[in-house]
């Protein structure tokens, strides 16, 4: 828990700057995931987050590893998925996502994120999320360290919905 709460104060550092982001809110808890929101410039912002329930690579250290899926409705923005690798990513090395026998590759990183190319693959991807029960993340760091996080997508969609709801369309 002490880690996931440090995901959390990580994040909003990510998103806004102190000066103007509220603390972020739990909506809810859905098995795996929790459904936040937060007001940026009195703009709100809702998002989703959890942690792999497996991370595996021949590392000796690795920061945090998570996966945020964000709705932001005053930039018309809906349906972001982002994943934090816990290492800077090798260069040019694209991540590769696996939900059951469905394989998305169309992915970029930068540093130590990655996201999927198009607003498309992101509704693709969460598509994929709400049917399966396990997401499965390779990447390359820039040393060359193969990784694999395993995630669970129980209460995927019961999250999906609680952010979807408070951050309407």
């Amino acid at each position: 828990m002490l880690r996931f709460l440090c995901i959390v104060s990580a994040l909003v550092l990510t998103f806004a700057t102190t000066a103007s982001a509220a603390q972020p809110q739990v909506l809810s808890e859905s098995g795996d995931w929790t459904a936040w929101t937060y007001s940026d410039g009195g703009n709100l912002i809702c998002y989703m987050s959890s942690t792999p329930k497996k991370d595996e690579g021949k590392y000796t250290k690795r920061g945090d590893i998570y996966v945020i899926i964000t709705h932001r409705p005053a930039e018309k923005s809906f349906d972001e998925v982002s994943f934090i690798a816990g290492y800077q990513f090798k260069s040019g090395a694209p991540m590769t996502i696996k939900i059951g026998n469905k394989t998305f590759k169309n992915t970029f990183t930068e540093g130590d994120k990655a996201w999927m190319v198009s607003a498309t693959e992101d509704k693709n991807l969460i598509a994929e999320m709400k049917r399966g029960s396990r997401m499965i993340v390779d990447g390359v760091s820039s040393r060359g360290t193969a990784t694999k996080d395993t995630y669970s997508l129980k209460g995927f969609t019961s999250a999906y919905n609680t952010i979807t709801a408070k951050c309407k369309k």
